[in-house]
């Protein structure tokens, strides 16, 4: 797996004494992707039993959440362990046949350590218009670019060539909005992919909220890439540890 990388002489001036608290227990890598998947849960990440997130690991296979469970329920022990032609070596559940969008984006892509697919609350609403939505605030522009617009939804991503087809638009690119269909997010570790989802989403949320009242002044496009150059490369510090904090106290079970 892609090593998520802090940026430790910004974190130092934010922590008088580094090291004396530890900001999370010690995860393993399925209980970061069990957690990954309560947190984007509670985000709006939340269509029913739809949508996978894999990791890459260090031996080319993948971990993924399973086709049966719900993203606010899945435990680190339900997290398989996928082959590189995306098949169950390792687990209890099974994984649903649109797989193979993830595992073709993961070998176009050998900069991508984590891939997120869903169908979230109000990345959707934007998806269904066809709409790149604009950045009204500061937390909108925590990523420095826009979206990928891909249009041409002919069916479910489990067909092969229209799987690739959307890999083929994503191109070297961070997100897309699957026009009537959801969002594609892709990162280099756990961190960011946290940062890309959680923003696309409340963007998405704060521009349909604004545009709802009559609309607003977005963000000028020099101080949103500046915004986003900031924080996107490494993820934002210690947002990451915070909402995991959360899921944990809320419900320590998911670390089983």
């Amino acid at each position: 797996m892609l090593k998520d990388e802090l940026n430790y002489d910004l974190l130092a001036r934010y922590i008088p004494r580094p090291g004396r608290h530890a900001l999370l227990p010690e995860l393993t890598p399925r209980q970061s992707v069990a957690l990954l998947c309560r947190v984007l849960s509670r985000e709006g990440y939340n269509d029913h039993i739809a949508g996978h997130i894999t990791v890459r690991q260090d031996d080319g296979t993948y971990l993924a959440n399973p086709w049966e469970l719900t993203w606010g329920e899945v435990t680190a022990s339900d997290i398989v362990r996928l082959d590189q032609q995306g098949k169950v070596i390792e687990g209890e559940w099974n994984i649903t046949p649109a797989i193979n969008l993830h595992i073709d984006v993961h070998a176009a892509r050998h900069d991508v350590g984590v891939v997120i697919h869903n169908h979230p609350q109000w990345g959707s609403v934007w998806s269904a218009v066809g709409r790149i939505p604009p950045i009204y605030d500061q937390t909108s522009a925590l990523v420095d670019t826009d979206p990928v617009l891909y249009d041409e939804y002919r069916g479910t991503v489990e067909d092969t060539e229209l799987g690739r087809a959307v890999v083929d638009a994503l191109g070297t690119q961070k997100w897309a909005l699957l026009a009537n269909h959801g969002v594609l997010v892709v990162a280099n570790g756990i961190r960011q992919a946290h940062l890309r989802a959680i923003t696309l989403e409340w963007r998405s949320r704060l521009a349909w909220r604004v545009e709802a009242l009559g609309g607003g002044s977005p963000l000028p496009a020099s101080v949103a890439r500046a915004t986003g150059e900031r924080t996107d490369a490494n993820g934002f510090p210690f947002l990451w540890e915070a909402m995991a904090r959360e899921e944990i106290r809320r419900d320590p079970t998911v670390l089983e």
